[in-house]
């Protein structure tokens, strides 16, 4: 079949809703792409099932010591990137535990590199170079489905025995028959017909957080809707870390600030020291036992207590 005969993907039809878009006023637009955005949500809604199971495979693949990556083209590959890379300061984890890839290397983020997405075989020669092994597991971001470097990479990963989670805005594509798991949020064509850095980029952002969030909610990196690793690298950060001292431990700002000074800025430490008496060595100590996750590290010491 010719280039010009395969099947139009989802991604890439003319919406109807949209068909006059370019005559209509700047109201107009607005409105009509957020009733296009609208539809978002209700896409994703209708697979939560897969994603939680997604989440329950990350979670206990990195509990077993194995790596989370993303993998993508062009939008999709960025989204992978920005959401891999928000973690280690939200949650305190190391960056090697949640990593991204994506097609022509980080200059891609800013710049197109259209030409990298045809390799289907430079995928899985980049996971290679990441040293990816049987134990991770590996996202597959593409919106179309059909991309050959991230179909290609999520093949190999399967091959090796990694878990493989396709996400996509394309039912029965390509990379939802080389992926154990698919996530599909089909969110219809776009408001400009294949400009999929909208509809199905939303779509990919909010299932992106999903994963990580829920992730490092389960593996312990969050108490309540507090996030105990923050790191103090700013005045806004260590702002932050105080209230969560206060919240957690029940200290007034001054008790607050000095322990998160006894701690020398590292927010968990000051939880384990201030929930424990401890000091700031064994403080550390525990946490590094209990891979960073305060809860765990407290209960541990209290134990010998």
């Amino acid at each position: 079949m010719s280039e010009a005969t395969e099947p139009i993907p989802l991604t890439e039809e003319e919406n109807p809703r949209t068909g006059q878009l370019s005559s209509l006023t700047t109201a107009e637009i607005l409105r009509l792409m957020n009733n296009e955005d609208a539809r978002v949500a209700e896409a994703v809604a209708r697979v939560l099932p897969a994603v939680a199971r997604a989440v329950d495979v990350i979670v206990a693949r990195l509990r077993a010591g194995g790596r989370l990556f993303y993998l993508g083209t062009g939008t999709s590959g960025r989204l992978g990137v920005l959401d891999a890379a928000e973690c280690p300061t939200t949650f305190g984890v190391t960056p090697e535990m949640i990593q991204a890839i994506i097609a022509g290397g980080y200059e891609a983020c800013h710049r197109a590199v259209e030409a990298s997405e045809d390799d289907a075989a430079a995928g899985a020669r980049d996971l290679g170079a990441r040293g990816f092994t049987k134990d991770d597991v590996l996202v597959g971001i593409a919106a179309s489905g059909s991309t050959p470097y991230t179909v290609g990479a999520v093949a190999r990963a399967r091959e090796l025995g990694a878990f493989t989670i396709a996400l996509t805005c394309a039912p029965g594509s390509p990379i939802t028959s080389a992926a154990e798991l698919s996530v599909v949020p089909v969110v219809g064509p776009e408001v400009i017909a294949g400009s999929t850095r909208l509809k199905a980029g939303t779509a990919q952002k909010l299932v992106l957080n999903m994963i990580s969030t829920a992730t490092m909610i389960r593996l312990g990196y969050v108490s309540g809707n507090r996030m105990t690793n923050v790191q103090t690298r700013n005045v806004k950060l260590r702002t932050r870390a105080l209230r969560i001292l206060m919240a957690e431990v029940g200290l007034d700002e001054k008790s607050a600030s000095a322990t998160l000074d006894a701690a020398q800025g590292n927010l968990p430490a000051a939880l384990v020291m201030a929930n424990t008496r401890c000091g700031l060595a064994e403080a550390k100590e525990a946490l590094e036992v209990s891979s960073g996750v305060v809860s765990k590290a407290v209960d541990a010491l209290r134990g010998k207590q």
